[in-house]
């Protein structure tokens, strides 16, 4: 058997393909930019759709000139920040008001303060009024001998003595049980105004033995300081106790019967400031009005201070004065 001297050799075709060229990214990059630009076209339109007449008219003239003396609403607005949430008014022209401001005298502070204070104390007599008839109220037991009224120096309170019922021991200054829980009643209701108080005492007129060297004086002044005394156990403030005095039986209650209970009585007022101002509460000493001297003077300590009746007087005529 014959071999082909020549062996055919093998051809393999391979068919190329035809790859896509490589386009890039740059269409993703212009798609984002148009669908922004979009989005903020139709934010835009949403905002307008929303925005006043007048805001629009306020935004115009922002743009247009930044140091416009326009404003917007009453008291005039920022008008770099424009409050969509805000009510606005039209645009008026900013006005600098010349008017003076109105000035006010001392005196009308005065008489302002002296309204404000004739209220208090009325307020406070309302209180008082309410609490003493409460019918599981302290003063129940002696309401009959509580009288309320104005005078010419506060509002006054005056516990009077009745039969049978008096508020001291008879001839001493030593309060009766039931004396004592009203006056510790009364001490929370006082201080709830500013005011000073004076407390005054009262006798009749039945006078001690001849040639007694205690009087209705000294009676009065330390019957006043027994109930000063009760005050304060009531946690009524000691510093706010302008005076302590003690009258005797020279104002009597009843003019013609001086001699009756009623004139023995424990009177509280609730000072006016301008009477505690002249009574001279809690002023003191300037030192800078002292007379140089080789003298060591000692200030006396603040307390309450006994008037006499003629100070009490001259202390009535000048608060009364114009």
């Amino acid at each position: 058997m014959e071999k082909n001297s020549a062996q055919q050799p093998i051809i393999i075709k391979k068919k190329k393909g035809h790859g896509h060229g490589h386009h890039g990214g740059s269409w993703k990059v212009a798609l984002a930019d148009f669908m922004t630009a979009m989005m903020a076209f139709f934010l835009l339109m949403w905002l307008l759709g929303s925005t006043s007449p007048e805001e629009k008219k306020a935004i115009s003239g922002y743009f247009q000139d930044p140091g416009s003396p326009y404003v917007v609403g009453e008291g005039g607005a920022n008008p770099g920040i424009i409050n969509l949430e805000q009510p606005t008014e039209p645009l008026i022209p900013a006005e600098v008001d010349d008017t003076p401001a109105q000035e006010v005298t001392e005196d009308q502070i005065k008489k302002e303060m002296e309204r404000i204070e004739n209220e208090q104390l009325e307020e406070l007599k309302r209180q008082l009024e309410t609490e003493i008839n409460a019918l599981d109220s302290v003063f129940q037991q002696i309401k009959d001998q509580i009288l309320i009224d104005f005078t010419a120096l506060g509002l006054r309170i005056q516990i009077v003595d009745k039969d049978q019922r008096p508020m001291f021991d008879v001839g001493s200054a030593n309060l009766k049980p039931y004396s004592v829980e009203v006056l510790h009643a009364l001490a929370p209701i006082l201080n709830k105004v500013q005011n000073k108080i004076s407390v005054t005492g009262h006798t009749d007129s039945t006078p001690y033995g001849v040639g007694a060297s205690y009087t209705n004086w000294e009676l009065s002044a330390d019957r006043a300081n027994a109930a000063r005394r009760a005050l304060l156990e009531g946690n009524y403030p000691e510093g706010k106790v302008a005076t302590v005095q003690g009258m005797g039986s020279a104002a009597p209650f009843l003019i013609d019967r001086p001699d009756e209970p009623i004139n023995r009585r424990i009177a509280i007022i609730v000072l006016k400031k301008a009477v505690a101002d002249a009574l001279g509460s809690g002023a003191g000493i300037d030192s800078s009005k002292l007379i140089n001297s080789s003298e060591t003077f000692t200030q006396p300590a603040p307390g309450p201070k006994i008037l006499s009746p003629n100070e009490v007087n001259d202390a009535i005529d000048a608060a009364n004065a114009p």
